[in-house]
C-alpha cells in the first residue's frame, strides 16, 4: 500500500468490527466514527453522555441512530466501562475519544481489567502519508515508552514489522534513528541501533532489514545518502519504518509531519489483546478514520 486510504479499502472487504469508543462524545470523534460506519468497516457504540452526543450530532448532521449510545458522564468510567466490553468480547476494537491520553492508558494498562497482559510492553505506531516520502511511512514510539531500553527496541521492531504486514510490507526496512550514520561509541542511541543493526543481519528480529545507526535525512532521502557517500546500506533513501531511540524524537517528527508537512496518519497502541486505537485531540477526522481502519485490519 502506497495510500492511507488503500488501507480503509482493504478493511472494507472484511466484516464490520464492534467499535468501542471511550468518551466518543466531541464532533471530531463522532464524525470519524460516523464516516467509518458509512464506509462499511464498524458496528460503534459510543460511551458518553447521551445528551451531548445527541447535541453534536445534530451540529453534524449525524443521525445519532447509528450508534449504540451508553450513557455516562464519567471519563474515566467511559474508559474503564469500553474496556471491560472489549475483554468480555462484546467488541473487537477499543477507541481513544474526548479522554486525556493518561486517563485512557491506565485504563489500558489496568491489572484488573485484562486487557494488558502480565509482563507485555505497551507501545505506539504510527503509519504517515505526506508529500515529503514516497510511500507510507511507519515509526514508533510515539506516545507511550518514553525512553526505551533495548530488549523494547527489538519488541517494538517486532510491532513495527507486523504493521508493516499488515500493509503488504513482507520484509520491512527499518532505521533505527540517531544523530549520525556512524557509530558513536559515547552515544546510546548509536551503539545500540548498531547491535540491533547486526541481530537484523543474523535473523534474530525476524523477516525485516534493519540499518543502524542512521540519521533521519539518510533514512529518508537517498540523494542525501549519496552526498554524504553512505555505503552497502538497503535502507539509506528507500526506509519503511524508523525505530527512534525517545518518545521526544519520535513526538516531535509525529507533530511535524502532521502540521508542518499537513501529513495524514492511522496510527495504534500495539501490544493489547485487542487493537486500542491512540490518536491526538489534535489529530483530524481523516486520521482518525484512517486508525479506525488500521485497527479494524488488525483485529482478529
Amino acid at each position: 500500500m502506497k495510500h492511507l486510504s488503500e488501507i480503509v479499502e482493504a478493511a472494507r472487504k472484511r466484516d464490520r468490527k464492534r467499535l468501542a469508543v471511550a468518551y466518543g462524545q466531541d464532533s471530531h470523534t463522532i464524525k470519524a466514527v460516523y464516516d467509518a460506519y458509512c464506509e462499511g468497516l464498524v458496528a460503534p457504540t459510543l460511551y458518553g453522555e447521551r445528551k451531548v452526543i445527541e447535541q453534536a450530532c445534530k451540529e453534524e448532521g449525524i443521525d445519532c441512530g447509528v450508534f449504540n449510545i451508553v450513557d455516562e458522564g464519567s471519563d474515566v468510567k467511559c474508559v474503564s466501562r469500553a474496556v471491560a466490553s472489549v475483554v468480555a468480547g462484546e467488541a473487537d476494537i477499543l477507541m481513544k475519544g474526548l479522554v486525556s491520553t493518561d486517563k485512557y492508558m491506565r485504563g489500558i494498562l489496568n491489572k484488573e481489567a485484562g486487557l494488558f497482559p502480565p509482563k507485555g510492553t505497551l507501545s505506539h505506531v504510527s503509519v504517515f502519508e505526506w508529500s515529503g516520502y514516497h510511500k507510507l511511512l511507519l515509526a514508533s514510539d510515539i506516545a507511550v515508552i518514553p525512553q526505551p531500553d533495548f530488549k523494547q527496541k527489538c519488541t517494538l521492531i517486532g510491532y513495527l514489522r507486523s504493521v508493516a504486514e499488515l500493509l503488504g510490507v513482507k520484509t520491512p526496512k527499518i532505521g533505527c534513528i540517531a544523530p549520525s550514520e556512524l557509530v558513536l561509541p559515547s552515544v546510546l542511541s548509536s551503539t545500540e541501533a548498531a547491535m540491533l543493526a547486526k541481530m537484523g543481519d543474523r535473523g534474530q528480529l525476524g523477516d525485516v532489514i534493519v540499518d543502524g545507526p542512521i540519521s533521519l535525512d539518510v533514512a529518508l532521502y537517498k540523494d542525501v545518502a549519496e552526498h554524504k557517500k553512505v555505503r552497502g546500506s538497503a535502507v539509506a533513501g528507500d526506509v519503511d519504518a524508523l525505530l527512534f531511540p525517545n518518545l521526544e524524537s519520535a513526538n516531535v517528527f509525529f507533530k511535524s509531519v502532521s502540521h508542518i508537512g499537513h501529513g495524514e496518519l492511522a496510527a495504534m497502541v500495539m501490544g493489547t489483546k485487542v487493537p486500542c486505537i491512540l490518536t491526538s485531540r489534535g489529530d483530524s477526522v481523516l486520521s482518525k478514520k484512517y486508525s479506525i481502519a488500521l485497527a479494524c485490519l488488525a483485529a482478529k
